[in-house]
């Protein structure tokens, strides 16, 4: 927002002047993944009960049909059981697996739910399951809040819990919240601890339990989800229901030819087979990244995702972000897998999936402790020459009970998080339990997940005797760090983001983490634009976009032609924020050409807010204003409730003078959403701007108790505070603001000038020295402390 000095004496000017400051456009490159996940309360301005009418009787798309069609590259895919002729013992290990059940036609043979007339009552509202005519039914609250009836279309999963997938207009699948619990028999609500409203977008009926956009990709094969943005509408299609061979293995129609033009008989020794996906290759992580295609948290990068590839060029992996890790990299929201497995050093040290799992049934090959012996025992096998020769499976290893729960290698090793309520997903970085991490740092372990009456401190005494005091350096105390902006913690994430011997995801996170800094150097950043990691280049060039873009640019514009697509995009993004003059430093046809792989990647997501929002954060960068509004409003009538892109759009409004619209906007989100300080802090700073500072004041004092850790937010409520003249309040609130970021310039500065308001020069010079202190090159700052002194001598 605009600049807004308020009243300051001649001696404030020798130091930093104040501006209203307002929250910074949403950093857009992850929020639409951050988006997917999403799991706040907000009840939204309308509900989508036009496109998800709740009435029985009205008319249903035929949804989802199966198409065997050409996939990428015109590459064609051929009928499941065609695989069964020449495979017939993968194709029988496959059958019934959890891939083959991931999704099926509702009938007798796939549900598993009690339908005979079964009930389930969650916050009042009664549900009620039966059967008709071999169809399956349930009676249960519909997009408009009143009891309907829905049949059930699709089973969804099987083990250890079972959705159900429900048509509706438009072409949309809507999978219910109410789950079957197959080992016990029961059925739950997935969200059993708070009331899910109908206007709520985590309703069974809205957008975030939409089959077509936020499932379907990773349940089916060759999923075309065919969404047309004008009606709103989908016209998905699959070539399998399930995931089926041609999955993993990519479009089958040339292997199929190769197989059928040998002579009877021959068995060529060639890998050239035909198949877009060769898992045979030397390199075990082409098999790992073939799976993050789906076990992972990621979103798309591509208009396509293809077969083959590497994964950047189709997805962009999560890195530890906060709502996903904790901060040393143990799971915390559901991930998938790939993020923690390539942490762990068998990743590192060469173990794929398949070495675990067989990739048809995708069973563990052996049950127990006898999986992990299979490699970690007395001799080691070949592939893995340097594990150490040792007895793992004895007490001497894990000072437990022989056939204990604690001697099993996974209870220490890869302890399990529940999800869905009754989905325990084991942690897959295979990790040394760490107590002494809890101590210093509160994450979980896997000691006191059994002894839960004991704690870290006892935990961790236990680990230093059978193991001793001493344990390997780790990345946790630094993103723990970083996570809290700590003034020390710069120069330790740089390091960390250049320490190779780290999981490059670490690394990725250190620099993501580095955008909380404003005094970062190209010359740090520079280097690891050349990572052998294509996720932390990708990470490289998102955390340029801190660096003053004449200093960044020609480093940004070499990033265009990587020849990984994640990276490309991400450069493309950050440029265009860059004003067009300086853009006569880099090559403008490969600039055109990395931002049209943006914008199509975007447009295949249209469907989600969250690539709105991308689109338009991006055309706003170009300042084209018109697109980036068109954009922004596209996202908010997907979800009313959708804030960043009301924060964006409100932003805009600002900067064009549209103030009057951008208040309208800003306190309907309030409506919304009363318990997100961000949005009562834009609003105050707009009311400050207009000098309307009762009603700032207001605003800003909702902020500060909401944020009650963010500085920048204590300090604007002080200063209006001093604006209305109630000084006790704002000393107290500029106080604490310094005492949150002692080294913040302005918060010093503004804190100084409210004691020489006061002439109170004891106070004020105190704060002066640490403004001197802080920036030793300032002479006005030095000046200041000069005359300050001498007032105070009384000369």
């Amino acid at each position: 927002m605009k600049m807004w000095n308020g009243r300051v004496e001649s001696m404030r000017r020798t130091l930093v002047r104040e501006i209203w400051r307002k929250p910074a456009p949403a950093d857009f490159s992850i929020l639409l993944e951050i988006w997917l996940s999403f799991r706040r309360r907000a009840s939204t301005l309308a509900t989508l009960a036009v496109l998800l009418a709740s009435v029985a009787c009205a008319p249903i798309d035929p949804g989802p049909i199966q198409v065997q069609r050409e996939g990428a590259d015109g590459l064609s895919f051929v009928a499941n059981d065609t695989c069964a002729e020449c495979h017939q013992q993968q194709f029988e290990e496959w059958n019934d697996s959890h891939h083959d059940a991931a999704m099926r036609h509702a009938d007798a043979s796939s549900v598993l739910g009690d339908f005979g007339d079964a009930t389930f009552t969650q916050f009042g509202v009664e549900s009620r399951f039966f059967q008709e005519d071999g169809r399956y039914y349930v009676t249960t609250e519909g997009a408009d809040g009143e009891l309907a009836q829905f049949e059930v279309k699709y089973t969804f999963g099987v083990e250890p819990l079972q959705q159900y997938l429900i048509g509706f207009p438009g072409g949309r699948l809507q999978s219910l919240s109410i789950a079957w619990d197959v080992e016990n028999k029961r059925w739950f609500h997935l969200y059993p601890d708070e009331r899910i409203s109908a206007d709520d977008p985590l309703h069974w009926t809205g957008r975030l339990q939409n089959w077509n956009m936020m499932c379907a990709e990773c349940h089916s094969t060759n999923l075309q989800k065919n969404y047309n943005a004008d009606t709103d509408t989908y016209a998905t299609t699959w070539s399998e229901i399930n995931v089926s061979c041609q999955a993993c293995h990519g479009p089958g129609k040339a292997h199929v030819d190769w197989a059928q033009s040998l002579p009877e008989g021959v068995n060529p020794n060639t890998d050239e087979r035909g198949l877009v996906v060769n898992f045979t290759g030397a390199d075990p992580r082409y098999e790992v990244d073939s799976c993050a295609r789906c076990h992972s948290r990621r979103h798309q990068v591509s208009a396509s995702d293809q077969h083959g590839r590497p994964l950047l060029d189709d997805f962009l992996v999560a890195t530890l972000r906060e709502d996903l890790y904790h901060a040393d990299g143990q799971i915390l929201d559901e991930v998938y897998v790939y993020g923690s497995f390539v942490q762990s050093k068998m990743y590192h040290e060469g173990v794929r999936c398949s070495d675990c799992h067989s990739p048809h049934s995708l069973e563990p090959y052996r049950q127990g402790n006898d999986l992990c012996t299979r490699c970690h025992q007395m001799v080691p096998p070949e592939e893995f020459p340097d594990l150490q020769a040792k007895s793992y499976d004895t007490p001497e290893h894990h000072f437990h009970p022989q056939d204990s729960t604690g001697a099993q290698c996974v209870e220490c090793h890869m302890p399990a998080s529940t999800y869905m309520v009754v989905d325990p997903r084991r942690d897959h970085s295979m990790r040394v339990p760490r107590p002494d991490l809890s101590v210093k740092l509160g994450t979980p372990n896997a000691c006191n997940d059994c002894h839960e009456d004991e704690t870290p401190a006892w935990a961790t005494a236990a680990a230093d005797r059978w193991y001793g005091p001493e344990r390997q350096p780790h990345f946790a105390a630094v993103i723990a760090a970083g996570r809290q902006a700590l003034p020390g913690a710069q120069d330790s994430l740089l390091e960390l983001a250049k320490d190779v011997e780290q999981p490059a995801i670490a690394r990725a996170t250190a620099l993501d983490l580095l955008l909380g800094y404003a005094s970062n150097d190209l010359a740090d950043l520079q280097p690891l634009t050349d990572d052998a990691s294509p996720v932390v280049r990708t990470r490289a060039v998102a955390a340029l976009q801190g660096i003053p873009p004449d200093q960044s640019v020609e480093a940004l514009g070499a990033m265009l032609d990587d020849p990984v697509r994640a990276v490309r995009i991400e450069a493309a993004r950050v440029l265009a924020s860059v004003p067009r003059s300086l853009h006569v430093l880099i090559d403008r046809e490969a600039y055109r050409a990395a931002f049209a792989e943006f914008e199509e990647a975007q447009y295949e997501m249209a469907d989600t807010p969250g690539a709105q929002l991308n689109l338009g954060a991006a055309y706003a960068g170009q300042g084209n204003v018109s697109l980036a509004e068109e954009r922004y409003v596209a996202a908010i009538r997907l979800q009313p409730s959708f804030l960043p892109a009301r924060m964006n759009l409100a932003t805009l409004y600002n900067q064009r003078g549209r103030n009057a619209e951008a208040e309208e906007l800003l306190r309907e989100s309030v409506r919304i959403a009363p318990q997100e300080g961000e949005v009562h802090y834009s609003l105050g700073l707009l009311l400050a701007e207009e000098q309307r500072m009762e009603e700032a004041a207001a605003s800003l004092q909702q902020a500060a108790q909401l944020l009650p850790e963010r500085a920048r937010v204590q300090y604007n409520y002080g200063l209006a505070l001093q604006f209305l003249n109630q000084r006790p309040g704002a000393e107290a609130q500029l106080l604490r603001a310094h005492d949150l970021d002692p080294t913040d310039p302005a918060i010093l500065s503004a804190v100084t000038t409210f004691y020489l308001q006061d002439q109170n020069l004891g106070e004020a010079i105190r704060y002066a020295e640490r403004f001197a202190q802080l920036f030793p090159d300032s002479p006005e700052a030095e000046q200041l402390v000069s005359r300050l002194r001498a007032q105070l001598a009384g000369e």
